[in-house]
């Protein structure tokens, strides 16, 4: 069991939320997605969401800022958000609008909000769960996709709130956040994406 909680924390780690959300986009409208559109897009989010934060996490954990992947503590997780936070910014100032995709540009505002709001909680010694508040994100912009393109997603949209329910167990069986926490994170994560889906639904 310990080991199975383990691998929902891994591989629902909200380090694969912005590239997979990318992934979900072009996977689900590519007809409207030209291949030269896609790696434009695809590649340097990777790179910026996946890459780097990886190469940093290692490099805080070497001079001691951070001392495990799940950044158990306030203190640890402010400057690892601190960075993804311009990471994200990179992408919505610099990477998408070279390849504008509008769907995929207010989910990364999305993010982008909901990492700010989180680092404000921080200062008020509020730990919410990164891992829900990338699930919600995703989960949301599917759901948005799926009205906006007249798609039906269902399937992948239900997997999404079972894996929802599978990370948040993990969470509380290694009691890495409490239910408000997860509950806090989840909401950034929803609230997030529905205040910008406005903008292009």
């Amino acid at each position: 069991m310990r080991n199975f909680q383990k691998a929902i924390s891994y591989i629902f780690h909200p380090l694969f939320i912005p590239i997979s959300g990318t992934f979900a986009y072009f996977l689900i409208t590519p007809k409207y997605s030209p291949l030269e559109l896609q790696s434009g897009n695809i590649l340097p989010i990777f790179i910026l969401t996946v890459i780097i934060p990886i190469i940093t996490f290692l490099i805080l954990k070497n001079i001691g800022y951070v001392h495990s992947v799940q950044l158990p503590t306030v203190k640890e997780r402010k400057y690892p958000l601190f960075i993804n936070l311009v990471l994200l910014l990179m992408i919505v100032l610099k990477v998408i609008p070279n390849n504008y995709v509008i769907e995929l540009y207010f989910f990364f505002v999305g993010l982008v909000g909901a990492t700010f709001a989180t680092m404000v909680l921080l200062f008020f010694k509020i730990k919410s769960s990164m891992h829900l508040l990338g699930m919600g994100s995703l989960l949301m912009f599917l759901i948005n996709l799926s009205i906006h393109f007249e798609i039906n997603i269902t399937i992948a949209i239900s997997f999404f709130i079972l894996a929802i329910g599978l990370v948040a167990t993990s969470r509380l069986y290694f009691k890495a956040h409490n239910k408000i926490e997860l509950l806090i994170g989840l909401c950034l994560g929803l609230i997030s994406q529905l205040l910008t889906v406005k903008y292009w639904l």
